[in-house]
């Protein structure tokens, strides 16, 4: 099966390899990117037959919203363009109406596996209509891992469903992560525990917490114990807030992955106003010795 890349980056670059690896016709582009089989948008649209099909791995907002307005005028009716990215769901109802104008179908997907899709496979959670989910399901059963197709992928319902599911995964894992990494500096702050790797090492087979990010974790720890190459700051890519956002809206409690989320927000404040204030207030009500800015 034939279908134009657009977006070489990270996880692009990997799919596209993969769906070569299974036998599928991939033609990436990406003007930052050596790996681009065509120098521009208007060449990968010229190199595939009709109808066309063309998956996007572009950053979520104008990048995407660039590349799906100059696509409304290359693409024709029946071309399908698939939104992979992590773009907001609410966004998708607003790309498919712009290309719906010229006859063009869309669909979005989440996409999740990281830099390891290529080898273990990626999960997918896609929106749009069941004839074009039918149509790209060659090249969703290259993507996802083997076995049942259920384990890896879902049709989740109509456009925006895909981003909106891949909003919440991503919200989950802003909280897993956290869990992990308070349970990490307890264990280090305790001088009863001698070997923090070793502890955690021992957690990835038989307990309830087993995880492959714990076992991430185990071999970053590996690669450096100390994680002294590292600094705290933590950025975040967007799901996070918009999965707070749609729990306000949707009046659904999310205190873990709200506090996961908060947590990299003080990552990013070498000297916290808000914790000043909080000293300020201690030493005004009980007198409480506190630091100051020099010490």
């Amino acid at each position: 099966m034939q279908l134009g890349f657009v977006g070489l980056g990270r996880m692009g670059l990997n799919m596209r390899d993969r769906l070569r690896e299974h036998g599928h016709e991939a033609i990436g582009y990406d003007p930052n990117s050596d790996s681009s089989d065509v120098e521009t948008l208007d060449d990968l649209i010229g190199s595939l037959v009709t109808p066309r099909i063309v998956w996007l791995m572009v950053p979520a907002g104008d990048a995407t919203r660039g590349v799906v307005s100059t696509l409304q005028t290359l693409l024709e009716a029946g071309d399908l363009v698939v939104d992979g990215g992590n773009s907001r769901f609410s966004d998708d109802r607003i790309s498919a109406a712009v290309l719906g104008e010229r006859g063009i179908r869309y669909v979005d997907c989440g996409v999740s596996g990281g830099i390891w899709g290529r080898t273990n496979g990626y999960a997918l959670m896609a929106g749009g209509g069941e004839p074009d989910i039918t149509r790209l399901m060659p090249i969703f059963d290259a993507l996802r891992p083997s076995g049942d197709r259920r384990d890896s992928f879902v049709h989740a319902g109509p456009i925006g469903a895909g981003h909106y599911a891949k909003m919440v995964h991503n919200g989950i894992e802003y909280g897993l992560m956290q869990a992990y990494a308070e349970g990490y500096e307890l264990l280090d702050a305790e001088d009863l525990i001698t070997d923090v790797g070793a502890v955690l090492r021992a957690w990835t087979e038989g307990t309830v917490v087993r995880s492959w990010l714990l076992d991430l974790l185990v071999d970053a720890l590996a690669a450096d114990p100390e994680l002294s190459s590292l600094s705290g700051y933590t950025e975040d890519s967007g799901e996070g807030r918009w999965t707070v956002e749609e729990a306000i809206a949707h009046s659904v409690p999310a205190p873990v992955i709200s506090a996961a989320l908060f947590a990299r927000f003080a990552s990013r404040q070498n000297d916290s106003a808000t914790m000043k204030a909080v000293s300020a207030l201690r030493r005004q009500f009980g007198g409480h010795t506190v630091r100051s800015s020099t010490s």
